[in-house]
């Protein structure tokens, strides 16, 4: 039975904090949560070459992180979608998003709700129509969050898991 060196071991633990960050990057957007993730673990891949994670482990990592990528756009879209928002509010949605960032936490939640419900009011519906649209906005904005994090946190998983079973030679 193999054991990790203390240069593996470090490379792993600080490979995984970069990947928590990643993982935090779910929460707040300006951090690209899975493509953190994957990035970390492809440097881990080239420093440390066959003491990393297999080449199959990397490609479920890629794949995991363009489905979150993708599962993060079709919720949003859905979410607005299921509950009457037209493609204005999409779009305000959407640029409400971008302006919340600038406003910290709350921003990032009140954001797409407030542009969804002002998109929606300026293309003419009216107040309670436009209340559910923001509603449904923020409902796919929070399930997209969501998935991203059980990705980002699931890749991370399978990541340690696979260069700590490589090193114990299982």
């Amino acid at each position: 039975m193999e054991w990790m060196t203390i240069a593996e071991v470090i490379g792993l633990f600080l490979t995984e904090i970069v990947m928590m960050v990643g993982a935090v990057g779910s929460v707040i957007p300006a951090i690209p949560s899975t493509p953190v993730v994957f990035i970390a673990a492809l440097g881990h891949k080239i420093y440390f070459g066959e003491d990393s994670a297999s080449m199959g482990v990397m490609i479920v990592l890629g794949l995991v992180m363009m489905f979150s990528l993708i599962l993060d756009y079709v919720a949003s879209l859905i979410g607005a979608r299921k509950l009457g928002a037209t493609w204005k509010g999409v779009v305000g949605a959407l640029l409400g998003g971008m302006f919340g960032l600038l406003l910290g936490p709350w921003g990032i939640l009140i954001g797409p709700f407030a542009g969804a419900l002002a998109f929606e009011m300026l293309g003419g519906r009216n107040f309670d129509e436009a209340t559910k649209a923001g509603t449904g906005a923020l409902l796919g904005i929070l399930a997209g969050t969501l998935g991203k994090f059980v990705c980002a946190i699931g890749m991370a998983g399978l990541f340690a898991a696979d260069v700590i079973i490589r090193a114990l030679g299982w």
